[in-house]
């Protein structure tokens, strides 16, 4: 029974009501004998016109259900009496009712999905807890969800239930604990990851980082350092190019430390959180620079920065992202640097998610960045720093910080690791700009063939796709609800939740007949959180 072909929604059509009334049926008159038998083989709930019901459907079948209503009196207040005195001061309860699999679809993850479809809709209604009537075969199971017993058993002797609530707090606490369960059970859930970082890699990539340290003062060591390095000038047509132990956010330290010893001022473009970030680099550094800031996603124009080159001609450096990751804008380096090569600017570039993504020229560029994952496909850990001219060392600059010693120890002028630079020696071979393109492309088309609303075109980088979710929809929920199908998407950042947005990121190790299978996923999730027709 593959889950990944399983949809969950609110029911609204009449066929899938029919099918309520028939899995009714199966479940409290021929499973549990609740009620009374009939020749149609249909069983109405007496609530049905209150009920609102999530399913889970394979193709056009309903396999499984769930309602809830928030009507009182509730079934469990005539079970019990005074309810209320069980229950919270302040308490805001609806009734969960009708829970019904179909037993090919026991002992696997159905029940789990549809309780979290149902705790996602009682939140948006603003209910605070959910009580049922858990019938005594199936406890265990309530309570690995997070359900949790109150009052004595009720029903008769043939079919006894105990009183139950579930809250979002006891829910989420028992997740990780069910997920466990029903891994052991199932199997390892398949994931396909679409983050920015730690990216895919590839079996190759992953082979070189397991054989053993060897030391970074050792001869196979240097030898690999200096191909690695001739791979990344060769790819980038940068002059010189050093390695450095660390992330993104430490290569640009390094830069802003270099344009610290320019005594001008300098120009930072910004219409992202990274171009954010270059500014806190810079104001960390006490750099003297003018900014053009623009709302996010909004396109800076070469005219824009000729303005602001022309009003101040003591500007001599510019430090821009190339690719801005949060929203996956790409600028236009070779406008840029013509722009500043006429006014006798210096170009500097935040490169960390477009090295390896998409081909780039660093030949006149002054200082650049880029890291070992994202684009290029291997681990984190290694920050990489491309420049046009030698440099020396400057005492002036903390020791990890400073270029030129690197420089002139030949990247290693510290601890360096073996494992991340044979990593990143196999993941330079690999790299394949024409294939991440073609897969991109045919991702937006999918998502816009669906009418899912997709940030810029594909003048944008082929390695960030950015959607845009509608406002019924929650970011986080839907990020959580493919992370349960094993869709790993970037949407845990803050600056995603705020504007609700989530990101399928396409670096490292990607494989096109999975992604768009992924894409299919995404799309059922998509659209279930809509209440629409699902894609098959």
């Amino acid at each position: 029974m593959n889950n990944d072909t399983l949809h969950y929604k609110i029911a609204c059509e009449q066929e899938e009501f029919q099918q309520i009334y028939s899995l009714n049926y199966q479940t409290f008159v021929e499973e549990i004998p609740q009620h009374e038998g009939n020749d149609r083989f249909m069983l109405v709930d007496k609530f049905h016109d209150e009920n609102t019901y999530v399913i889970a459907k394979a193709d056009d079948e309903v396999v499984g259900m769930i309602a809830v209503r928030s009507e009182r009196p509730f079934s469990l207040d005539q079970k019990l009496g005074n309810l209320d005195k069980y229950l919270p001061d302040r308490a805001v309860p609806c009734e969960i009712r009708l829970l019904s699999v179909k037993e090919a679809y026991r002992s696997t993850r159905v029940f789990y999905q549809l309780c979290d479809r149902l705790v996602s809709y009682c939140l948006d209604q603003g209910y605070t807890m959910a009580l049922i009537s858990g019938t005594v075969r199936q406890l265990k199971l309530y309570k690995r969800i997070g359900f949790l017993p109150f009052a004595e058993l009720v029903g008769e002797e043939e079919a006894r239930f105990q009183p139950m609530y579930l809250t979002r707090e006891s829910f989420e606490t028992s997740t990780k604990a069910f997920q466990r369960l029903m891994t052991r059970k199932t199997g390892t859930l398949t994931t396909r990851s679409f983050l920015p970082g730690p990216v895919p890699r590839h079996t190759r990539v992953e082979a070189a980082f397991k054989r053993d340290a060897t030391s970074h003062r050792s001869r196979s060591f240097l030898h690999e350092m200096e191909v690695v390095r001739k791979s990344l000038r060769d790819m980038t047509g940068a002059n010189h190019v050093q390695v450095a132990v660390g992330t993104g956010t430490l290569s640009n330290d390094m830069v802003a430390a270099q344009l610290k010893k320019i005594p001008s001022k300098g120009l930072i473009l910004s219409n992202g959180e990274f171009g954010s970030r270059l500014m806190d680099h810079g104001k960390r550094f006490d750099l003297t620079y003018h900014t053009i800031e623009k709302e996010w996603n909004e396109h800076i124009t070469v005219e824009e920065i000729e303005t602001v080159l022309q009003c101040d001609p003591e500007i001599k450096w510019l430090w821009t992202v190339h690719c801005e990751t949060s929203t996956g804008y790409l600028y236009n380096i070779g406008d840029i640097l013509s722009l500043c090569q006429k006014y006798n600017v210096e170009l500097c570039i935040d490169a960390c998610s477009s090295v390896g993504t998409v081909p780039v020229d660093f030949s006149q560029v002054f200082l650049a960045t880029s890291v070992s994952g994202k684009g290029l496909g291997s681990y984190p850990g290694l920050a990489i720093i491309f420049h046009r001219e030698k440099i020396n060392p400057n005492a002036s600059i903390p020791r990890y910080l400073d270029v030129g010693m690197y420089a002139l120890n030949k990247s290693v002028p510290y601890t360096h690791s073996s494992n991340l630079l044979a990593a990143l020696n196999e993941a330079l071979e690999l790299i394949d700009y024409i294939g991440t393109l073609n897969i991109s492309k045919n991702v937006r088309r999918r998502l816009a063939d669906e009418g899912i609303q997709v940030l810029g075109d594909e003048d944008y980088s082929p390695g960030v796709i950015t959607i845009a979710l509608n406002r019924e929809q929650c970011s986080r929920q839907f990020g959580d609800a493919c992370k349960r199908r094993g869709i790993l998407l970037s949407y845990e950042s803050e600056y995603l939740i705020n504007r609700n947005w989530v990101q399928v990121a396409l670096m490292g190790d990607q494989n096109e007949r999975e992604v768009l299978d992924a894409m299919t996923m995404l799309i059922r999730e998509y659209n279930s959180m809509l209440g629409t027709k699902v894609v098959k």
